[in-house]
């Protein structure tokens, strides 16, 4: 049998009995004749109690050290998972991510990986051990000082070790049986996606969703690795995020959608694979911006030398009396304020009139590869929301997904409206969060 890579998020080894119970999944695994290497995250909160711990000894720690203290928390899980399975009578080696080969960048707190030489991890499986690594952390190339990945790091870790390790799929385990058409917190009737392509994924990620991270889900797309999305606490069969071409076919016996299925054939594309939403973005106008080229240039490029990520743009047609126009943008919350300085330093330059900052507002998406051809689906979405009462601030569209901006206290409305109209739901109760915190 092939290699599996699993991944384990915090939820899943929270303490010494969700320690044990992983073990157990590891080592039947093995026992059914798979190589493994696992990924593992820090237990539970500890990554959160380390920032808090590093903000109380300083009110700016360096990035340096943070990334130093902020990967004990994998290590200590790696080594305690070790530890579980040698009681279970299989041979465990931990490794750091250093060890394990993964090379980043020199960017601490968001490092990105540049190459993975898995030589120590590839040694261990020839000679029947398990290897745990350490996930969200890496080594850089020029400094040699340990960096983390930042947000959904040990995701990342875990698909870019399949890919140097050749392995037959990577598997994501957190407190979830899957991707759901919908966050079930607020959706009651939000149904499970036995498989989705990684285009959809990539645009659902992207806008709000968490089961996955973007750059895992990106890595994975361009190396065509396979991911299957599961919950360490139950044994149902969870998601697959592939190829387009195969998201489209199931089991034509079981009506499964299992990588392993033989007899497949292909089924008719759901034009709305699910909603999505987002809490943590806010929304910049800068009023008053004279209608000449280059200015939006100049408003975008401070944006960017401050290392600030946009992503819906909006401008108004200037008035015919004024000519001046307003540019609209939303971001990341926690970037606001650079953001709102960086801008403030062109007021003289580009001669706009005031900016405007709200962070009281919600991105809320519907993503699906069937909506390249199938008309209506933009007005059945605005409907839908014009039908529960919610007003629309900002659009932004791509080949396979509506965006709008509204106000934060109409997102769970907005998201229930659109599940709705597009008849996402089911009848059974199938999401279930295990741990809490569904990651």
């Amino acid at each position: 049998m092939g290699i599996v890579v699993q991944k384990y998020g915090g939820s899943s080894v929270a303490d010494a009995t969700s320690v044990k119970r992983v073990a157990q999944r590891i080592v039947a695994t093995r026992k059914a004749g798979h190589d493994v290497v696992v990924v593992v995250s820090a237990m539970g909160d500890t990554t959160d109690e380390l920032i808090d711990l590093a903000n109380e000894v300083s009110p700016l720690p360096t990035a340096r050290e943070l990334d130093m203290l902020l990967t004990a928390g994998e290590r200590i899980s790696m080594a305690v998972l070790a530890m579980a399975i040698g009681n279970l009578g299989q041979e465990a080696r931990s490794f750091t991510g250093s060890q394990a080969g993964v090379i980043t960048d020199a960017e601490h707190g968001r490092a990105k990986i540049i190459d993975v030489t898995p030589g120590r991890i590839q040694k261990a499986l020839e000679e029947g051990a398990i290897a745990i690594v350490a996930g969200f952390q890496g080594v850089s190339q020029t400094t040699k000082d340990i960096t983390t990945l930042g947000r959904g790091g040990s995701d990342t870790t875990a698909v870019a070790l399949a890919t140097a390790l050749g392995a037959d799929v990577c598997e994501i385990y957190s407190d979830v049986d899957g991707i759901f058409t919908a966050d079930p917190r607020i959706v009651s009737d939000a149904r499970q996606i036995p498989r989705i392509s990684y285009e959809e994924t990539l645009e659902m990620a992207a806008n709000g969703a968490k089961i996955l991270h973007l750059r895992c889900v990106e890595y994975a797309r361009r190396n065509d690795m396979p991911i299957h999305v599961r919950s360490s606490f139950s044994d149902k069969p969870g998601t697959w995020v592939v190829k387009a071409e195969d998201a489209n076919t199931f089991n034509s016996s079981t009506g499964s959608g299992d990588a392993s299925d033989s007899e497949e054939r292909p089924m008719e594309q759901a034009i709305i694979s699910g909603v999505a939403h987002d809490r943590s973005e806010a929304k910049v106008t800068v009023v008053g911006v004279p209608d000449k080229v280059g200015y939006a240039g100049s408003i975008l490029r401070a944006l960017g030398d401050a290392q600030i990520n946009i992503d819906m743009i909006v401008q108004n047609v200037s008035a015919a009396t004024t000519a001046l126009t307003d540019i609209s943008f939303t971001l990341p919350h926690t970037d606001g304020q650079r953001a709102m300085t960086a801008l403030a330093r062109l007021k003289d330059e580009v001669g706009f009139e005031r900016l405007q900052y709200n962070d009281s507002v919600g991105k809320v998406s519907i993503v699906g590869a069937g909506m390249r051809s199938a008309p209506g689906i933009t007005a059945t979405f605005f409907e839908a929301l014009a039908d529960a009462g919610v007003n629309i601030e900002m659009i932004s569209t791509s080949e396979i997904r509506i965006s709008v901006v509204v106000a934060e206290n109409q997102v769970d409305a907005a998201v229930n409206a659109a599940h709705a109209a597009f008849e996402l739901g089911t009848d059974e109760v199938e999401a279930v969060v295990y741990g809490g915190t569904g990651r």
